[in-house]
């Protein structure tokens, strides 16, 4: 499936039961018309899910994906969901990857693959988030850490199936930090995952990747994320848990 740029994903991460979620959804709608030049998928809660869909049912505009999921169909793996049972719920996305994944729960790159794979083989659309610490950066690390994120997470997957992924670079250090990678540090690296790519399904495969960045955007800076020409979209935290801020954020061009 091919995604309309710019790309907005708005990560609830642990905010927001049914309750919450269908309030936001009501007041989100009112400010955000519909528009079928972009693409914007909200990954509330598992648990929301089903209650943002039932909000949301009107706005074909508006997709849903899951924060994570495990790489087995199915199985003893208590406060687990599957890419299957997700999909069964009515998202059509979901993220891999998610430095919170990966730094707080300890998701290592090959778990990272199986999950995308796991993805993909139901027919939802992963998000693979990579990115580098601040550590890793005063190293002059960037470039091997997201390489290496990048190769193995899509390691799975044959060329035309990378095709349908969409990738999120989100500098660990800038996440909910409120420091944010200043547009030439998010393009140059955005540059360097394109090329990546390339060596993987071409340069024109390459193309048609939704590219986001992730790292404390909000309305303020969303505009100049969006005038570098790699930035395709963003993946949003923060101001995606406020109805106004996150359809300004959409809205932008």
């Amino acid at each position: 499936m091919r995604f309309l740029k710019p790309f907005f994903g708005g990560n609830w991460k642990m905010h927001y039961g049914p309750t919450d979620t269908r309030r936001f959804v009501e007041a989100f709608l009112d400010l955000y018309p519909p528009r079928t030049d972009r693409t914007v998928v909200f990954f509330p809660p598992a648990i929301s899910l089903a209650a943002f869909k039932q909000a949301a049912a009107a706005r074909q505009d508006i997709r849903l994906g899951v924060q994570d999921v495990h790489w087995e169909p199915s199985g003893a793996f208590t406060g687990s969901i599957s890419a299957g049972l997700a999909k069964d719920a009515g998202a059509g996305f979901a993220l891999a990857g998610h430095s919170e994944r990966r730094h707080i729960f300890g998701d290592s790159d090959e778990e990272v693959a199986q999950k995308v794979a796991a993805i993909t083989a139901v027919g939802l659309t992963p998000v693979l988030c990579v990115g580098e610490l601040l550590e890793e950066r005063d190293h002059g690390l960037v470039e091997p850490v997201v390489t290496r994120q990048l190769e193995v997470g899509l390691s799975r997957l044959e060329s035309a199936e990378i095709e349908r992924v969409v990738i999120a670079y989100e500098p660990v250090w800038a996440i909910g930090t409120g420091r944010t990678a200043s547009p030439e540090d998010a393009n140059e690296v955005h540059v360097l995952i394109r090329a990546v790519l390339a060596q993987m399904i071409g340069e024109t495969g390459a193309r048609v990747l939704p590219v986001i960045y992730g790292g404390s955007v909000k309305t303020g800076n969303i505009q100049e994320l969006l005038a570098a020409p790699e930035i395709d979209g963003a993946l949003v935290g923060g101001a995606s848990l406020k109805p106004g801020d996150f359809s300004q954020v959409c809205s932008a061009d």
